[in-house]
């Protein structure tokens, strides 16, 4: 009913950039949030950032400044821009949505499979 396509994910060195994208694509009527998370080996799943359909954001402490989250509502796109990478940011990044389908308008959580994301020092 729902797909959710990541990309942009890879190798890079500390100091350096990368964009992740998804986007979501099916039976959808309307997104309430979109946003991504991170799980590091032997760590717990994490926000990084999400954002709401009223514009709001969310991003945890330790990204803010360095990574920045962008909509595009027409598309029911998500992307992360991420700069000033650090080895503590690697990590399995998980694009997640929370969204209403249709044509029953009943909300679930979906999830993406998950891009990996290596920053070497």
């Amino acid at each position: 009913q729902v797909q959710l396509v990541e990309s942009g994910g890879g190798l890079v060195q500390a100091g350096g950039s990368l964009r992740l994208s998804c986007a979501a694509s099916g039976s959808i009527h309307s997104i309430n949030v979109m946003g991504w998370y991170r799980q590091a080996p032997g760590k717990q799943r994490e926000l990084v950032a999400s954002s709401t359909s009223r514009g709001g954001t969310n991003i945890a402490d330790s990204v803010k400044g360095r990574f920045s989250i962008y909509r595009d509502y027409a598309k029911n796109t998500v992307s992360l821009q991420m700069n000033s990478l650090k080895p503590e940011d690697t990590a399995i990044y998980y694009c997640y949505t929370n969204l209403r389908i249709a044509p029953l308008y009943i909300d679930g959580d979906y999830w993406g499979q998950g891009t990996q994301v290596t920053v070497s020092s």
